[in-house]
């Protein structure tokens, strides 16, 4: 027989208003009661009727996700989470390619979303600061990335600039000294280059290592093409870097794809290290070094924080919540 919702009170040792509130997103949940409650709902395989609750509420029981693109294998694998994360909760998630266009991303807030969905999870790229203004008021929203901050709505972040700084100190630590930065959007101000860029000057400058212009590799894009020709234009400089910090993980596979196509040995001419952590570094050749910045993380608390305010919890504080991050070692940095 299917897990009902007293099965789940009884395993998480709880009431059934407890479960009840957990499922519909209610704010105030001690935070260990709600993960007994989840943890529950697994291990019984408790299915939400989506449908009755939704008739009860008023509610679609659907969330928008508007992401930049899907090409890019973290935003892929995002998606991938949040829509997880989404079931978990009984929601249907639909997903909004914007291209990371200005244009795109305003349409989506205006759009028959509002009337078609409960609340949006929105990473945008192309709109900045001066934009925010633009986000309507009183809409449960949910923003993702590093584009535009706002007092006005919760915000789920990665930690950019230390995750950077940790992957550039590992190799620092391994005794390189002549680190690539592949990734650099010369004169941005803002947003993930920037922000990992100056992770990456930070490890150097605390380590007394001078930043060296001919080892930033730039490109506007961060796919495995602009990963190889950012890679090439440092090495026709003619300077021999013996480490690479890649500001993504296509990035950094097009950056090992070039260095192998000139004859260097990973790791034993050039340790490489990406960062997103997305599923291909682990069938690399060699298996490719990476910072997980906590994406299952983000995406269960983005979806966390949105069903509370679709259940209204509008008086609620926005909190602005950063994942946390890790080194994770492949081949592609271990020695001997």
């Amino acid at each position: 027989m299917p897990a009902t919702m007293r099965d789940v009170a009884e395993l998480a040792g709880v009431s059934v208003k407890t479960v009840s509130n957990v499922i519909n997103g209610y704010p105030y949940i001690k935070g260990a009661t709600r993960e007994r409650v989840e943890t529950a709902i697994a291990q019984l395989s408790y299915e939400v009727n989506v449908t009755a609750r939704n008739l009860r509420r008023g509610s679609t029981g659907v969330i928008g996700l508007a992401l930049p693109e899907l090409s890019l294998p973290y935003f892929a694998e995002l998606a991938d989470s949040v829509m997880d994360a989404g079931h978990r909760a009984g929601l249907t998630v639909v997903i909004e390619r914007t291209r990371g266009d200005r244009d795109e991303e305003l349409a989506v807030l205006t759009s028959t979303w509002r009337s078609s969905t409960d609340g949006l999870l929105f990473s945008p790229l192309g709109m900045t600061p001066d934009d925010e203004p633009l986000i309507p008021d009183g809409a449960p929203i949910v923003l993702l990335g590093e584009r535009v901050f706002s007092p006005r709505f919760d915000h789920v972040t990665m930690d950019n600039i230390e995750g950077a700084r940790a992957a550039t100190a590992r190799l620092i630590a391994l005794g390189r000294r002549r680190i690539a930065a592949i990734g650099v959007h010369p004169g941005e101000a803002m947003g993930s280059a920037a922000l990992r860029f100056a992770g990456y000057r930070a490890a150097l400058a605390e380590a007394g290592i001078p930043d060296d212009p001919r080892l930033h590799g730039a490109t506007q894009l961060w796919h495995r093409p602009s990963g190889a020709a950012a890679m090439a234009s440092v090495l026709d400089r003619g300077v021999a870097p013996d480490a690479v910090v890649a500001f993504n993980d296509a990035l950094g596979l097009g950056a090992m794809h070039e260095l192998q196509l000139r004859g260097y040995e990973i790791p034993r001419d050039v340790l490489l290290i990406g960062f997103d952590d997305i599923e291909e570094t682990r069938y690399a050749r060699p298996t490719m070094s990476s910072v997980d910045p906590g994406r299952e993380f983000i995406a269960d608390t983005a979806v966390r924080l949105l069903r509370e305010r679709i259940a209204g919890g509008t008086a609620r504080t926005p909190r602005l919540v950063t994942a946390p991050h890790r080194v994770v070692d492949r081949a592609s940095t271990t020695l001997g």
